[in-house]
């Protein structure tokens, strides 16, 4: 879910930030060019840790220092087949959002929920849909009383940047994670706790 990726890029520090240790500054301007920012190789969660430093040249008129840096960063990087456990963000008609704290654009589409199920109204919160899976007698509701839900990841996707957007679109997410509850083990944990491993011991 999680690796180590090596970039190189050229970093201005302005000139507010000079007077501050150098790798400091240099982190601090990193932090802000690609923190929480997605890249081709994912999500950028964290600024790892500063290579080498080459350079501090001052161009004319400028007063800020450029540097050629060579850094790792933490990314957020899934691979399809991946369990996940993530927590409820909300629910409609088309499926599910989950959120993982740092990365909220978790979709679980309705067709990859248990079935048979339904889409109801909350009763809790009237804006908002709730999703109930039916297992025999049993019926089993996905909403903000899950407190951990496990998924499968099906697919990435790096949506293109939309050159116009209406007024009240949602935000837009550069990077989209769909996942599948539709199977054993998946699903809110609370579902399977209750059941108890199968003993060896038993001829």
């Amino acid at each position: 879910m999680f690796c180590l990726s090596e970039l190189e890029d050229t970093v201005r520090v302005p000139p507010s930030d000079l007077n501050l240790p150098l790798e400091v500054a240099i982190k601090k301007a990193l932090q802000k060019l690609f923190l929480d920012k997605v890249l081709s190789i994912g999500l950028c969660v964290s600024i790892y840790g500063i290579k080498s430093i080459e350079g501090g040249f001052v161009l004319p008129g400028d007063g800020a220092a450029t540097y050629k840096v060579v850094f790792r960063i933490v990314v957020f990087r899934p691979f399809v087949g991946e369990v996940i456990a993530a927590k409820f963000k909300e629910s409609d008609s088309n499926g599910l959002r989950l959120t993982l704290g740092f990365f909220e654009d978790v979709y679980v589409p309705a067709p990859l929920i248990p079935t048979p199920n339904r889409c109801e109204p909350d009763p809790y919160n009237r804006n908002q849909m709730r999703w109930v899976w039916k297992y025999g007698d049993d019926e089993f509701i996905i909403d903000d009383s899950c407190q951990q839900i496990k998924f499968r990841v099906e697919n990435i996707s790096y949506p293109p940047v939309p050159t116009e957007r209406a007024e009240d679109a949602k935000p837009f997410a550069p990077m989209v994670v769909t996942g599948t509850i539709d199977d054993d083990g998946l699903g809110p944990v609370s579902w399977w706790e209750a059941c108890a491993p199968i003993s060896d011991d038993e001829d």
